[in-house]
């Protein structure tokens, strides 16, 4: 280990805290977007339980990746470790790296010029399933969203074209604003344009804070949806997009949700309608049967007011019957011509007559005619 300590300016690549509380970093340094030097360093556990509260206190923020910072080291070289970076102190001042500052004047540029609510006003409609895909072909996170997305369990169908760009480096803006007006261009009718890109090192995933790339998704007139990075990772793009989430396979599964969703609604409108027509038929059924009941009480009472009548009628008809009145003593008296004698009088002597009894007929002949006159 050298003697001597001096001051450093670098930025965090990586950062890790052991479980033994030791902090293990990667310091880098770059130009142009280029980099051009990068060491291992350490913070023992003694000093970190210094350096990190002092850092948090001062700064309001944790030590993290993206970050440059200014730092009191010791060189020290190992046979077996090789080269690194003994961390002493880490000046509280010295906030935010050159990147980080450059993202936070990104963000104050798009706020000023109104850019970051634009997209928030598209709309995918109620089921979007045509979409546009801006990733890698070669990408993992590109292959994992493509099969959980087409291969899902509920048998949903999807519409994707994939318009490849490249996801990190200097060019990946460009190549992703070209992609854009590709889109654009293409007379294709999309529900939205996805970005999506796994996770990576901050410094892969900085090109995500460019201006002109959220600029250029803030313009697009289709809703641009993100999935960049993992969990941690927050880019300028995410917060310009008309939605953001973490990874591709979160974004899958939150296509997904939309037509589940809608499937669970039409199952249970599809069950709610036919509870609906059930009630409805066993209403009618009781309505059916209620008027079968009136219609057969309504017959049955006409019915016995018919035959009532009936055997009035019947009745009327036995009480008129000659036969009746012949059983009684009387007799009926006919004509020659058959028809009923009703008085004496226009009768000769010598005329024959029938009379009717109850259990026969007379034939008789008029030996004389008198009358009541």
């Amino acid at each position: 280990m050298f003697p001597s300590f001096f001051w450093l300016k670098a930025e965090i690549s990586s950062l890790k805290v052991r479980s033994g509380g030791h902090c293990y970093l990667e310091l880098s340094q770059s130009e142009d977007g280029k980099l051009v030097a990068k060491a291992t360093a350490i913070i023992w556990a003694s000093r970190c339980r210094a350096i990190f509260p002092l850092f948090r206190n001062i700064t309001g923020s944790d030590l993290k990746e993206g970050m440059t910072i200014l730092a009191s080291v010791q060189a020290n070289y190992s046979q077996l470790y090789g080269f690194s970076l003994i961390i002493n102190e880490i000046d509280p001042e010295f906030t935010i790296g050159g990147k980080e500052l450059e993202r936070r004047r990104t963000i104050e540029r798009l706020q000023k010029e109104g850019r970051m609510e634009l997209q928030k006003g598209l709309s995918m409609g109620m089921l979007p399933r045509r979409f546009a895909v801006i990733s890698a072909e070669d990408a993992a996170g590109y292959r994992d969203f493509m099969r959980h997305l087409h291969e899902n369990e509920f048998g949903f169908c999807f519409v994707t074209r994939l318009f490849p760009a490249l996801m990190q480096g200097e060019q990946c803006p460009a190549s992703i604003v070209s992609a854009l007006s590709e889109i654009a261009v293409c007379g294709e009718n999309f529900d939205a344009v996805l970005i999506l890109r796994g996770g990576g090192g901050m410094l892969d995933l900085a090109c995500f804070d460019d201006y002109s790339l959220a600029v250029a998704i803030s313009e697009c007139p289709l809703p641009v949806l993100t999935a960049i990075g993992h969990d941690q990772d927050f880019h300028v793009c995410d917060m310009v997009a008309n939605r953001f989430v973490k990874t591709p396979t979160a974004l899958a599964d939150e296509l997904l949700s939309i037509f589940e969703d809608a499937d669970a609604m039409l199952c249970d409108l599809s069950r709610r309608i036919r509870w609906a027509l059930r009630m409805k038929v066993q209403r009618e059924q009781g309505d059916v049967e209620t008027m079968r009941q009136r219609i057969r009480r309504a017959l049955s009472g006409k019915i016995g007011m018919m035959r009532l009548k009936l055997d009035n009628l019947s009745a009327r008809i036995q009480t008129a019957d000659p036969r009746r009145v012949l059983e009684r003593g009387y007799a009926l008296v006919a004509g020659p011509d058959g028809a009923v004698l009703k008085s004496a009088s226009g009768r000769n002597v010598g005329e024959e007559v029938t009379v009717a009894f109850s259990d026969g007929r007379l034939r008789c002949r008029i030996s004389k005619v008198e009358t009541n006159e």
